[in-house]
This record gives structure tokens, sequence and C-alpha cells, in this order.
């Protein structure tokens, strides 16, 4: 009979030495339990002396069925980026601060990655972005996105203005700092600190979250899913924008650019400890039930 997530592959968080520790114990922690372990080469670099074998982020995708991420959120997010087309699960073992995604602290893996290993597990499917910028004269730029496509503006003291439709309708021309459009993982990063509403995570649904508009009556927007959501900039009065993905990824973009933003049509599988609780995960993250 075969194991559960033969082979695991490692990842943690880019160029910070103090997850070292955390990553040795979880791949001795694997190999114990009978499992192959992959490290991520950038990872490998940064880990110090190890015997583990090593690889490039694509070659874990092609071979693994399973990455752990050592880090906060950023390094799950990237990871998700990474290896969507895959389709591998992941899981998280959380060093960072807030940790919506990575639910396993380091004191609790053990417990935990062995209960994964049995097949004790709950898994969730979680929709990605794919956003286009089509300039005149110059090849598309593309870029998925696992929270969240912010065009928000270049210059500090400018706004921008932007045109958007949603299935070739219009919706709004605005003139803000800019404009979120988010996954319901991303209800809870910056679109929740913009005003907008935190989303079921298994939704299909996305959400669009003005930056400061230059009026009060422009308000979060939830959209279908499928939806097909184009935004141009406008030149008000020399825009100059951006387009961030992640909070990681940057892409320039200039007035009369088309960005097209819609649901990759891949999913990531998100792993959880046995009986997960969403509801309270945002307690805890969020302090609700607090008494002051």
């Amino acid at each position: 009979m075969s194991k559960l997530f033969e082979k695991i592959g490692l990842i943690g968080k880019y160029g910070d030495p103090s997850v070292s520790e955390t990553l040795i114990r979880l791949g001795e922690l694997l190999l114990k339990n009978d499992r192959e372990v992959l490290l991520e080469a950038d990872t490998a670099k940064h880990l110090g002396k190890h015997d583990f074998p090593s690889a490039e982020l694509q070659e874990l995708g092609k071979t693994c069925d399973l990455v752990i991420t050592v880090g906060g959120d950023g390094t799950l997010l990237h990871a998700a980026r990474s290896l969507a087309n895959y389709e591998i699960a992941l899981l998280g073992i959380n060093l960072g601060r807030l940790g919506f995604l990575v639910d396993i602290s380091p004191d609790q893996m053990q417990q935990r990655v062995e209960e994964i290993l049995n097949g004790q597990y709950e898994e969730e499917r979680r929709i990605l972005l794919t956003a286009t910028i089509e300039s005149e004269n110059e090849e598309p730029k593309v870029s998925d996105a696992f929270n969240d496509v912010v065009i928000h503006k270049w210059e500090v003291a400018r706004m921008i203005e932007t045109e958007t439709y949603i299935d070739g309708r219009l919706l709004n021309t605005m003139r803000s700092d800019g404009l979120i459009v988010s996954t319901p993982t991303g209800s809870t990063a910056y679109a929740l600190s913009g005003g907008g509403p935190i989303i079921e995570p298994g939704m299909d649904a996305i959400v669009m979250v003005p930056i400061c508009p230059h009026s009060m009556s422009y308000r979060p927007i939830v959209v279908d899913g499928s939806s097909q959501i184009e935004i141009i900039v406008r030149d008000y009065p020399h825009s100059h924008a951006q387009v961030t993905c992640d909070g990681q990824i940057n892409m320039g973009v200039v007035s009369g650019d088309r960005i097209k933003i819609k649901r990759k049509t891949k999913c990531v599988t998100i792993i959880h400890p046995p009986e997960h609780d969403h509801y309270q995960v945002l307690r805890a993250k969020l302090h609700w039930s607090e008494h002051l």
C-alpha cells in the first residue's frame, strides 16, 4: 500500500537563515517517517551543512506530491504562484507574524505533520488570479496572484484615473490612489485594510476594493469568480501607475494600458491539520471576542 505524500519538497523563507533549525528538524522528521525529502535549491544554499538532496522549484512541482513551506504567508504565496500549474498540495509551518495561510507552529510541528502523513488532515481548494497587461508596441506582461492584484499610483502626491469593465460592461470611472482586485484568500490581506469584506476562502468570487477614492460613494464590490475584469489607466493628467501581484511582483503601466484580470484555470490546494476552523483563525488573528 502506497503512503500518502511519498515525496515532499521543502521551501524556506527566502534569504532567512533563522529558518534553518526548523527546516532541518522537519527534514529529519520526514525521513524518520520514511518519506523522501527534496529541498528547493535556493533554500538549500542558505541552510548550511545538510545531507538533503536539492532541486529547482520546477523540479519540485514535477516530482513531489506535497510541498511544505517554512516561513510566513509570503513564503507560501510565492510557492502557490510558482507551483500552481503542477496542482501540488501545499502546507505551511508558521515562523512569521500573522499567518492566515500557514497554520502550524514549530512547537506543534511533529504532532501535526505526523497526523497529516497518516491521512488526518483537511484540504481546501482556492482560486488564483491571472493579470495580463496589454501595452502598445510591447509584448503582454503576465503574472499570477494568490492574494491580490493591485493597481496603484507611482507618484506619491498624484491620483490615477481608472476605467473598469466587468464582462465588457462599464462599472465606473474612478480617481483614486488605486484599486485592489482580490481573491477570497486575499480578502484578509490588503483588501481588508482597505475596508473590503472577509470572504469565505473556498468561494468562487473576486473582491474589488478602491484605495482612497476621490468620492465617498465608491465602495467595495464582490463579483462572480468567472468575471472578466478589465481596467484601463487613463491620463489624469499624467498617470504613471504600477501593478503589483501579491506584494511581490511589480509591473509598470502607463496611460492607455489595459489590465485584464481573470480567475486562473488551476487552483491551489492548501492542507490543514485535522479540525481546522477558519472562524477560530479569524478570532485569533483579528483579536475578535476579546474583552476590553
